[in-house]
């Protein structure tokens, strides 16, 4: 029965109604296609033409499903289905179909197909919900090729501004306006979060944890109550080139020294802050780079993650304080240069709790659990009740080729997603 046909269900009818889960996984794999990988993995970077092949197929799937497609300025994407009243806002969920360098299968792509088997599972049962339903598909969250992360997510919030977004550039120098322009995704659609524009009642993100612990405990699902704050920052190195034979090593201002000695840094204030905080160096450059030549340049990324604004400024003070430190030492100028920052976010406590209620409903084991990963619900959160959902993945291993996870946990997730989905829109 189509929606056109739409009647209205018993609440034991709502209660045993499941997603078909063997669909949710076959979109996965056919998803996981584009940009395939030998090891098994997906490399479909932001913009590029495979993130275009990816965005239409899935758009493709969208319309099949009858949803209504609008792009907005920024590329993202949202697929509505109507409800029966139009002047509600939509009950969304979705997440993001960009990929690592070196990605998986599931990683994003899990919560856009989750949320479109939601609407195929409500499409097949003829139901028809009160809010409008929406399937949002968000632009560049990986930050890989562009900067900054969970680009489209936070314009979309408003935290970045459009222009500047459609200004950034990749390593050759090619712009986000441009590369939206060339695969077909400049979109004219109203910005939905900032003032007047077409914002959510509530937003649900269904995600792979990115980590072990649902696995250890052995359990299914996890509610999302939030998620660790974040600082971004490039740092540079400024030495001296000399020759690596001839040059003393108590007269060198070795640049890639000074890059060392500041990842053993960043690591051990992240010690310092345990159990909870979180420090990597992921991108190091030293510039000759050449094996005879005593780097006089080097460039690398810092990320701190904790779960508590305090914690962050500790962080950030003793970064500050060791730069200062290893350059006095090294000869060497250190500068730190912020580049993004996240405060810690806590997810709507009624959102959650439409989580944890679902899980019950349908008889899964659950824990309350922190994302120690930044996803576009963190900037959707700042301007809609939010929530997420968390299914395992194999060894907690993620932004890797070989991320994988359960059908039976994915199929999990899917339920969930489309309980608390019903729960608000009903």
């Amino acid at each position: 029965m189509g929606r056109s046909e739409a009647n209205v269900p018993t609440a034991a009818a709502i209660a045993a109604l499941r997603i078909d889960g063997d669909r949710l996984w076959q979109s996965l794999m056919d998803l996981a296609r584009i940009g395939a990988t030998a090891k098994g993995g997906v490399r479909r970077l932001a913009l590029t033409d495979a993130d275009r092949a990816g965005r239409d197929l899935v758009a493709g799937w969208c319309r099949d499903a009858g949803l209504a497609l609008r792009v907005d300025r920024v590329g993202n994407i949202f697929a509505r289905r109507e409800g029966s009243d139009s002047g509600r806002r939509a009950v969304a969920a979705g997440s993001h179909i960009d990929t690592q360098p070196s990605g998986g299968r599931f990683d994003g792509n899990f919560g856009v197909l989750a949320a479109l088997e939601v609407m195929r599972t409500l499409d097949d049962h003829g139901i028809e919900t009160a809010a409008p339903l929406e399937v949002a598909i968000w632009t560049n969250e990986e930050g890989t090729r562009f900067t900054p992360v969970m680009m489209g997510s936070g314009a979309w919030a408003g935290i970045y501004d459009v222009d500047h977004v459609h200004g950034q550039c990749d390593a050759d120098g090619v712009s986000v306006g441009a590369e939206l322009a060339r695969i077909g995704y400049a979109g004219d659609a109203p910005m939905g979060g900032s003032a007047g524009g077409p914002g959510f009642d509530a937003y649900f993100e269904a995600h792979i944890e990115q980590g072990p612990v649902l696995e250890a405990r052995g359990l299914p699902i996890g509610a999302v109550v939030g998620a660790l704050g974040q600082n971004w920052y490039d740092v540079a190195v400024d030495g001296m080139d000399a020759h690596a034979g001839p040059t003393p090593m108590a007269l060198r201002r070795d640049a890639a020294l000074g890059a060392a000695r500041l990842i053993e840094a960043v690591n051990a204030i992240a010690l310092a802050e345990a159990p909870e905080g979180r420090g990597t160096v992921g991108m190091v450059a030293v510039t000759p780079n050449s094996r005879n030549v005593i780097p006089g340049f080097a460039q690398l990324s810092v990320d701190f993650r904790h779960p508590t604004a305090a914690g962050l400024a500790r962080m950030d003070a003793a970064l500050r304080a060791a730069a200062a430190d290893i350059g006095e030492r090294g000869g060497v100028g250190v500068t730190v240069k912020p580049l993004v920052s996240f405060a810690p976010c806590v997810f709507d406590a009624e959102c959650v709790g439409l989580v944890r209620a679902a899980a019950r409903q349908l008889g899964l084991p659950q824990m309350d659990i922190v994302s120690g990963a930044g996803h576009d619900a963190v900037h959707v959160a700042t301007v809609a009740p939010t929530a997420m959902i968390f299914v395992p993945c194999k060894d907690g291993v993620s932004h890797n080729e070989i991320e994988d996870a359960l059908p039976e946990h994915v199929a999990a997730g899917g339920n969930v997603l489309l309980h608390a989905m019903l729960a608000r829109a009903c």
